[in-house]
């Protein structure tokens, strides 16, 4: 299996009132294509600066981010954003949406400003229809972002992510507005998409959330303290693979 992502020596720096602060110091680790990986931490650890410096939507201060051997840093904004628009797959917390479009609408959007995809408008429109299809929302395709549940709007949110194709997908806390049966249907849908061969890299506080992703990387004052390989689904119940991240955890005083 090939590396996707290989973040060197990677350093944030912010500097307020003439004060440094070093957010990210010297984080290295490998994502694999295919894996599914998990970023925990305390408040404040720069879970959520690490994930925004991988992803190029963050400048960095050291270090280099290759992704498919390609490093981000040396990209000027307009291949930066190409990348993220062609080749990668963004989920946050809150789900921005455009309120003059439908969900529909809304999900396709990307893919109308992808200058990567040949396809027609009508092409685009009836492939966005398939992923609310295969996430179970095609019922609210011509709604209002107003009229339709969190969950489904978290959903919505996840097909936009997919709608180029993307290599990897990035979430930022993705079921962190959400309650918990809305969050289990939307980790449902990405352990699904995972299983299809989408790299997934998430930040979250949830162990729950944690427990069902291959690995789990825990980061305290911006460096990387452990890292946790979860056993195979088949192998073990997820309530063994929650109990047995949530040991974990506490060990490294979570």
């Amino acid at each position: 299996m090939s590396a996707i992502l290989e973040v060197k020596d990677l350093c944030k720096t912010y500097v307020i009132n003439k004060r440094q602060n070093n957010v990210l110091k010297n984080v290295n680790f490998t994502v694999d294509e295919g894996e599914m990986v998990a970023i925990m931490g305390p408040s404040g650890s720069g879970k959520s600066t690490l994930l925004y410096a991988i992803s190029g939507m963050d400048g960095i201060t050291g270090g280099t981010v290759l992704f498919e051997g390609k490093d981000i840093t040396k990209l000027s904004e307009s291949e930066l954003s190409n990348l993220r628009l062609d080749e990668m797959g963004f989920i946050f917390q809150q789900m921005y949406m455009m309120k003059n479009l439908t969900i529909l609408d809304n999900i396709v959007l990307p893919s109308m400003e992808s200058k990567k995809s040949k396809e027609s408008k009508k092409e685009k429109s009836k492939r966005g229809e398939e992923l609310m299809r295969k996430l179970g929302i095609i019922e609210v395709a011509d709604n209002d972002i107003n009229e339709v549940s969190g969950g489904q709007l978290q959903r919505a949110c996840i097909c936009r992510s997919m709608i180029n194709n993307p290599k990897v997908l990035f979430a930022d806390e993705p079921t962190g507005a959400l309650n918990r049966t809305a969050s289990n249907e939307v980790m449902a849908e990405l352990v699904k998409l995972n299983e299809d061969g989408t790299t997934i890299m998430m930040v979250t506080h949830d162990a729950k959330v944690a427990a069902k992703c291959s690995r789990v990387l825990y980061i305290v004052d911006g460096n990387i303290k452990g890292e946790y390989k979860s056993p195979k689904h088949e192998n073990v119940t997820e309530k063994d693979r929650e109990r047995m991240l949530n040991n974990w955890l506490m060990e490294l005083g979570w």
